[in-house]
């Protein structure tokens, strides 16, 4: 979880912090990232097998935050610097779900659901994985469905970033049931 974290930090939020240059997609190379960690006394125990676990088993909550291709390792999504990711558009599922707080409701009621600090909506294939989701915002989550297949029919573009994760740049509140 900790090794995560950082990962999520030095690629999602704030690579500059650590002299790391992302290419336009979020890439960065593998080797660079494996230098800061053995350059930070809390990191020097992590090996490339360590970054690879997170990579191919997440942290637990069914999401693969990060990719690694060609020697080069990057965040799948939830960047907040200013270069979008970019992900091939695709036929979701009839019904995705997202995992929020109680208190958002009543904005997303108005407004749909929107990206807020993020790039992307994040949406579930399945309410499990968006309750556990959803438990990192509320001690008890609120699941909403979303009516994907009629959003998309209707023009909304849907991104799969990974087996568990779907994302789309806003879900309208017409394609949402409480």
């Amino acid at each position: 979880m900790k090794l995560s974290k950082f990962l999520a930090l030095i690629l999602r939020h704030q690579p500059e912090r650590f002299g790391l240059e992302l290419d336009d997609e979020g890439w960065a190379s593998l080797a660079e990232v494996m230098e800061i960690l053995r350059g930070l006394p809390n990191f020097r125990w992590a090996t490339r097998a360590d970054v690879m676990a997170v990579v191919e088993e997440g942290t637990g909550d069914g999401k693969r935050r990060f990719q690694v291709e060609e020697g080069r390792i990057r965040a799948r999504y939830g960047h907040s610097f200013a270069r979008p990711i970019v992900y091939e558009p695709c036929t979701p599922p009839p019904l995705l779900y997202h995992g929020t707080s109680p208190e958002a409701l009543e904005p997303i009621r108005r407004e749909g659901l929107k990206p807020m600090e993020r790039q992307y909506v994040h949406l579930s294939p399945d309410p499990e994985t968006a309750i556990r989701v959803g438990a990192r915002h509320a001690e008890r989550p609120v699941v909403l469905t979303v009516h994907a297949a009629e959003a998309h029919a209707a023009g909304i573009t849907f991104y799969q970033a990974d087996e568990a994760v779907y994302l789309a740049k806003h879900v309208p509140r017409e394609f949402l049931s409480w």
